[in-house]
C-alpha cells in the first residue's frame, strides 16, 4: 500500500520524500499523472509522482490532489 487518506480527504504518499522508486512506481500506475513545469520537477525520472502537477508537498511526503 502506497497511500493513506489524510485529514483533508486527499491521498498522502506513505513513502515520504525520499522514496524515489516508490514514487516512480505509483506514477506508472496512475491514469491521472500530468508532468509539472520543468522547474518544479525534482526527480530525474520524468514519470514520477515527485514530478506530477497534482502533488502538493507536506512536511513528511506529499498529497495527491487528483486521486
Amino acid at each position: 500500500m502506497l497511500w493513506k487518506t489524510n485529514k483533508n480527504g486527499n491521498k498522502e504518499f506513505l513513502g515520504g520524500q525520499e522514496s524515489r522508486h516508490l514514487a516512480e512506481r505509483a506514477a506508472l500506475e496512475c491514469d491521472m499523472f500530468v508532468a509539472d513545469d520543468e522547474d518544479e520537477c525534482v526527480s530525474d525520472e520524468p514519470r514520477s509522482c515527485y514530478n506530477c502537477r497534482y502533488r502538493r508537498w507536506t512536511a513528511t511526503a506529499f498529497e495527491c490532489l487528483k486521486t
